[in-house]
């Protein structure tokens, strides 16, 4: 491209020679004033470099010429086509215009034929209307037939009796009571008549429906054996779908009560005579009459006979009415709820196991009528107390056990309750027998102060109460309070006789007799923990009583060994120095009389303690009579110190007198006087050397 600029400025200064100055300088300034940053001479070069021309002085000559045609040449060519171009939008044109007068043709028709049928197109659209109208209400009339009415082999699978109670008649009740309760909102509506028939129509199926469940499960009660693990399931699902019938479920459980009372009684009757109520001998089973002679026995079978019975029977209605959580809980609310006219202030929301108890007390009610009459006389037949206490304690035992599995209130605990105290009453009125024949018969002590047999015979008697009492299910903070009465009948009568018999003893037969008779029965309450304050008040008997005879051989200690004088003279004086010194002029404390009490003194230590327990020997228990004569000769060894320490007192201060009286006649210096000093000195006896015992060896000898 610049070696075409170059030699078009060489063609351009060789022209100069023959042009005027001006023209060339003017065409000079014209080139050189180009710019090449211009675009379109951009273009242009661009356009010559891609002809691919050869610089020669005849292209130079002709370029613009040849430009120019070959611009003329292009045009002529577009002007040819663009003639094509206008040739084709005529016939473009031609089209559009036949299409136009088409269509204005069509319209025209269009026009019309909307005109003709738009009566037909307003009718059609009102059917369409009406069409979808009634599809609607056929849909509607469809389900609500589907909801609200029952086909007719539904009916009579609800109604019929020859229908048996199967999956498929709850499931057509359940249907039922679902329409009864969906009629509720058809009364919402203005027009009531719809609902009013078929909620009557519904209540007549349903009860319908109750009826004939009400009849099968009366069918089913008279045949239902409760001890048979495999109870038709339909029972409990029906007894909880009747339950929405309270006068149903009410009238099929009286029914049910009755006929489990006289299968239950007719068992009772069976297990006492080994036979059914058709007199069938079962051989495998023995009578519990059979050993009616042996009452305690014979009652304890039939109670345990009753209470195995009413456990087996809880335990069948729980599995048959409450087996399966609240349901039927939830079936008695919703028949109150169904049938508020028969609801009344009371009531209170259903309590499962207070309706099974009550069941279970209903259908035990003839087995505790006929127990009641057989163990009254069972009782009644017995004179033996023990027995009859026996009898009352295990009618105790299971009343409490009865009471915690059918509550307080149960007939058959009633009855336990009456044939407790009828026992009580029967063991009382025996005891009563038994203390006035007693009073009869113990009207003295035994010849060796024994304890008499009567009350060997009470306490035996008692220690088998006590056994009895031990093993029974009373609290044991309440049983000390319990059996307090019984103690008092039985052996606070005997007591309080052989304390009457004590009285008429002389000392020491009635304390010794006394503690024999309270030895022996702590020896038989002290194991029974029940028995605590009737040992405590027997203690302070047994206290009372060693303490007396603790007296009597305290006596026996002074008087026999010949203290008792001594210690009588001694006692009015003080530890004074004109007291002591009065002890010599005492009669008992003469040099003849001491002398002849030093000897029974001596005479009676080497024997003291086996005459002392010679005196206790009817005492039973050897510890106490050692303790009390070791308690007695205690005393009696702190007597004789008192007395021994007032005899060295006063010889004491007798010999101190004469050590003055014989250092003031030496100082007085008179021969004669002296002599008399030393002869009074050797006249003087002092009272301890005429009774020289010590205390030390008194508590050697009495050890």
């Amino acid at each position: 491209m610049f070696q075409h600029s170059s030699e078009a400025y060489e063609d351009g200064v060789g022209g100069l020679t023959t042009q005027r100055s001006s023209a060339l300088s003017n065409k000079l300034t014209g080139v050189l004033s180009v710019s090449y940053a211009d675009s379109e001479i951009r273009d242009a070069l661009r356009l010559l470099d891609q002809k691919n021309v050869k610089n020669t002085p005849d292209l130079r000559r002709n370029l613009r010429s040849d430009l120019r045609k070959e611009v003329i040449d292009c045009n002529g060519i577009i002007v040819k086509e663009f003639g094509q171009v206008a040739e084709q939008l005529k016939q473009i044109g031609s089209t559009i215009l036949s299409l136009n007068k088409c269509c204005e043709d069509m319209r025209r028709h269009m026009a019309a034929a909307r005109q003709a049928n738009t009566p037909i197109l307003d009718e059609a659209s009102a059917l369409l209307v009406q069409k979808q109208d009634l599809e609607k209400k056929k849909q509607l009339l469809h389900a609500f037939n589907k909801h609200f009415i029952l086909p007719n082999e539904d009916l009579v699978v609800l109604t019929s009796t020859t229908e048996a109670i199967d999956e498929y008649f709850f499931t057509i009740l359940a249907r039922i009571k679902q329409i009864h309760s969906d009629c509720r909102v058809l009364l919402g509506s203005e027009n009531q008549r719809l609902g009013l028939e078929l909620m009557e129509q519904s209540s007549r199926h349903l009860n319908a429906g109750y009826q004939k469940l009400y009849r099968w499960v009366q069918r089913e009660f008279k045949t239902l054996d409760l001890e048979s693990p495999q109870i038709n399931a339909f029972i409990r699902r029906s007894l909880r779908t009747l339950a929405e019938r309270p006068a149903l479920f009410e009238s099929c459980l009286d029914s049910f009560s009755e006929a489990r009372e006289n299968i239950l009684t007719d068992g009772f009757y069976s297990a006492l005579t080994g036979s059914s109520i058709n007199q069938d001998k079962d051989p495998t089973m023995k009578p519990i009459e059979f050993h009616a002679h042996d009452a305690l026995r014979y009652i304890g079978d039939m109670l345990a006979w009753a209470h195995s019975t009413t456990v087996s029977e809880r335990e069948s209605l729980e599995s048959l009415f409450i087996s399966e959580g609240d349901a039927m809980a939830k079936g008695i609310q919703a028949g109150r709820h169904s049938e508020p006219w028969s609801a009344t202030d009371d009531d209170e929301s259903f309590d499962g196991r207070k309706a099974l108890d009550s069941l279970v007390n209903r259908n035990m009610a003839g087995v505790a009528r006929a127990l009641r009459q057989r163990v009254e006389q069972a009782i009644q037949s017995q004179d033996d107390a023990v027995t009859v206490y026996k009898i009352a304690n295990l009618i105790s035992f299971y009343r409490v056990t009865l009471t915690k599995l059918l509550g307080a209130e149960s007939s058959i605990i009633e009855a336990l309750r009456n044939l407790e105290s009828s026992a009580m009453r029967q063991f009382e009125a025996l005891q009563s027998d038994q203390t006035a024949s007693i009073q009869a018969e113990l009207t003295q002590a035994p010849s060796d102060l024994g304890v008499p047999e009567v009350l060997e015979e009470t306490l035996s008697q008692l220690k088998a109460l006590m056994k009895s009492y031990e093993s029974s299910l009373t609290p044991i903070e309440s049983r000390e309070e319990d059996f307090a009465p019984i103690l008092s009948q039985t052996l606070k009568p005997v007591l309080d006789i052989c304390e009457t018999i004590a009285k008429n003893l002389g000392v020491p037969a009635t304390n010794i007799f006394l503690l024999n008779c309270y030895l022996t029965a702590k020896s038989t309450l002290k194991t029974f923990d029940f028995a605590k304050t009737v040992v405590e008040g027997i203690d302070r008997g047994i206290e009372l009583s060693a303490s007396t005879l603790t007296e009597y051989q305290h006596h026996f200690f002074l008087h026999v060994s010949g203290l008792h004088p001594l210690l009588a003279a001694l006692s009015p004086l003080s530890e004074a120095p004109s007291d002591l010194r009065k002890i010599q002029t005492l009669p008992v404390f003469e040099p003849s009389a001491l002398m002849e009490s030093r000897q029974t003194l001596d005479e009676f230590l080497p024997s003291a303690l086996m005459d002392a327990l010679e005196n206790l020997k009817e005492l039973r228990d050897t510890k106490v009579a050692g303790d009390v004569t070791s308690e007695a000769a205690e005393r009696f060894c702190e007597d004789f110190e008192f007395v021994e320490g007032r005899l060295r007192a006063h010889d004491e201060i007798v010999a101190a007198s004469e050590d003055e009286e014989g250092e003031g006649s030496e100082d007085e210096g008179a021969a004669g006087d002296r002599g008399d000093v030393k002869e009074g000195r050797e006249d003087l006896v002092l009272l301890r050397e005429l009774y020289p015992r010590t205390s030390g060896e008194i508590r050697v000898l009495l050890s």
